[in-house]
């Protein structure tokens, strides 16, 4: 279909907001003004044609008629009064000009007009006369020759002339081209009203999905397909998708909430009880002890909610595409792991690094990936023990990447390997403090770029992660 240039929307739809209605209109009512000029001239060359044959049809006969004169009443070359006024004759008193001339292939000119010139090649003896287009001064014609012998001189040739001007073929060619229009107008007006029903007619199809819609408040469930018409359910799908991804939005929400006002609960209540403890007893050490442990209470509150915020950007349905890029992990991953070498001293662990040189392609946005690495370190750092080692592999397993990270540390026991990854699951016994957030962000990350986690004891005891995603 025409595809119509936003410009001339603004030229007919001034408004700023536009009518779909008018939209279409416009789409329909374009082409078909298109197809009247086109029509139009069509009909203009059709008629010309058509025009033009009757009017060589004309000069052929009259040019046949004149041989026929002058071999029977003039054979010197002169023309009658007859001959002359049939030349002359204009029925439609059109003014369309016509020219003749006589000339004898030995003599020269014998009657007429010397610069109508016959057609080069006609020398011999024809019945048929010949017709062909020829300029007098400015004036365009057309022109009929037939050559006849001269009775007077045997042996010399006689061509007749005759022409006249293309006024006339074209005047008739506009009189059938303007009785034709009103009837393509007509024709045209007829399909448009028309179109302009069905249009209006159909889009009174989207009432009923409109008042469907205009009843709702807080109601986000699909609207489904049933009673949408085909050619708007791509739009209906796509509303049905938002409304889907507002749903996840807004459980997302209402989880992170829940799971703030859970886990904020115990550090609030500590600080309000180490706040009444300094204020009860104002002696410095008490103070001193008091604020120690607010302050150990604030860092555990500030990374609760950190990692709350990090695991609700994970648990969105899909990465973001525009930060996705090509990353090579035989690369990127040696340097996150240099970055932690100094805190993993600080907590007496040794962190090494073992993988390819060559490149290891994923598609993955850099800083979630830094992030699920972080979490997996610090879930290392905090459970494997001073004394123990930790290692960071990557290997390719063949259509995917596998991203390791193994201790030695006291591992977790089978029976809790499958819970590994729930949000707030922690082994039971264990001493070590955690909010139990950080698997599950490394889970949830992974998932988002199509990867897989597994969980399983190392092959020399403690505890190993593997963490899978797909090469490119």
């Amino acid at each position: 279909m025409l595809q119509l240039q936003p410009w001339l929307y603004r030229l007919l739809l001034p408004e700023s907001r536009h009518s779909l209605r008018q939209r279409l209109l416009i789409i329909l009512l374009v082409p078909l003004m298109l197809l009247l000029v086109f029509n139009s001239l069509i009909t203009y060359a059709g008629a010309l044609i058509y025009s033009n044959r009757v009017h060589d049809d004309s000069l052929t006969s009259d040019a046949l008629t004149l041989q026929q004169m002058l071999a029977t009443q003039d054979p010197d070359g002169r023309i009658s009064p007859q001959a002359r006024f049939l030349l002359e004759y204009d029925p439609g008193g059109h003014n369309y000009y016509s020219y003749f001339s006589v000339r004898s292939a030995r003599h020269g000119l014998l009657a007429g007009n010397n610069t109508l010139q016959p057609p080069a090649g006609l020398g011999r003896l024809s019945d048929v006369p010949r017709l062909y287009d020829v300029h007098l001064g400015h004036r365009s014609l057309r022109a009929a020759s037939v050559t006849m012998p001269n009775t007077r001189d045997p042996g010399d040739i006689l061509t007749v002339t005759v022409a006249e001007t293309l006024r006339d073929r074209h005047l008739v060619a506009r009189q059938i081209l303007l009785l034709s229009i009103p009837a393509q107008a007509v024709l045209i007006l007829a399909v448009f009203l028309l179109v302009w029903f069905g249009v209006r007619t159909g889009l009174r199809q989207l009432d009923p999905l409109s008042a469907r819609l205009a009843l709702r408040e807080h109601d986000l469930s699909p609207i489904g397909e049933t009673g949408v018409p085909v050619e708007i359910l791509p739009l209906t799908r796509t509303i049905d998708e938002l409304f889907a991804r507002l749903r996840n939005m807004l459980a997302l929400q209402e989880r992170f909430i829940a799971d703030a006002a859970h886990q904020l609960r115990t550090p609030l209540a500590g600080l309000r009880v180490h706040a009444e403890r300094a204020q009860a007893h104002p002696d410095p050490a008490t103070v001193s002890d008091s604020l120690q442990h607010i302050r150990q209470l604030i860092e555990r509150a500030n990374r609760t909610s950190s990692q709350l915020l990090a695991l609700t950007r994970a648990q969105s349905t899909e990465p973001d595409a525009a930060a996705s890029t090509r990353l090579d992990l035989a690369e990127l991953i040696p340097d996150l792991v240099r970055r932690r070498v100094h805190e993993a001293l600080a907590a007496g662990i040794d962190l090494g690094y073992d993988g390819p040189a060559e490149p290891q392609w994923i598609e993955a946005d850099s800083h979630t990936l830094q992030e699920l690495l972080d979490n997996l370190i610090d879930n290392g750092l905090r459970y494997a023990g001073r004394g123990a080692s930790m290692t960071i592999t990557l290997a390719r397993e063949d259509a995917n990447i596998c991203l390791g990270v193994e201790d030695n540390g006291p591992g977790v026991p089978d029976e809790w390997l499958a819970r590994l990854g729930e949000r707030f699951f922690r082994v039971p016994g264990c001493q070590a403090e955690g909010s139990g957030l950080g698997l599950a962000i490394v889970q949830r990350i992974a998932e988002r770029h199509h990867g897989s986690v597994r969980y399983r004891s190392g092959d020399a005891g403690g505890f190993r992660v593997e963490v899978r995603f797909p090469a490119t």
